[in-house]
């Protein structure tokens, strides 16, 4: 059984994401990237109630622009899904999660050396350059769910 319901449409946006976001820090990160993306999907809560497919959370704007940076700035998304990635978010879309992505809702690559919070959110642990976030105790039981 799949953690969310997905379409081939969404495998290959999911993918996409993935290698825009991540493909410099290889298979595990990309399999991080696309971790948050089925959580924010599962989560609604924070900034993220009301999102109910992959599309949802890819293309949402918060503050007048997209939550992902590779939306806007077009590098790599815009190119077509590649099978090696389409494998990978498949596989985040079936069953994987690991930590710090497990149950995180935000990442970002900060420059620097993580912070303990973002946006008041509790670090949860880096992956190479990325810093993982997940929701503060008790504000977001579906970030929990499997």
């Amino acid at each position: 059984m799949a953690r969310i319901k997905y379409n081939n449409s969404d495998v290959s946006l999911m993918a996409r994401m993935m290698r825009a976001e991540a493909e410099g820090e290889g298979r595990l990160g990309m399999l991080m990237v696309g971790n948050v993306i089925v959580n924010r999907v599962k989560a609604d809560c924070l900034d993220f109630e009301g999102l109910r497919s992959v599309p949802d959370v890819i293309y949402q704007v918060q503050g007048g622009n997209y939550s992902f940076e590779a939306v806007q700035k077009g590098n790599v998304f815009y190119n077509r899904a590649r099978s090696a990635e389409k494998r990978l978010a498949k596989q985040t879309l079936k069953y994987w999660r690991q930590h710090p992505s497990k149950y995180a809702l935000w990442y970002f690559n900060p420059y620097a050396p993580c912070p303990d919070t973002w946006y008041g959110q509790p670090f949860t642990g880096q992956y190479k350059k990325h810093c993982y976030y997940e929701p503060q105790a008790n504000t977001c039981p579906g970030a929990y769910r499997w």
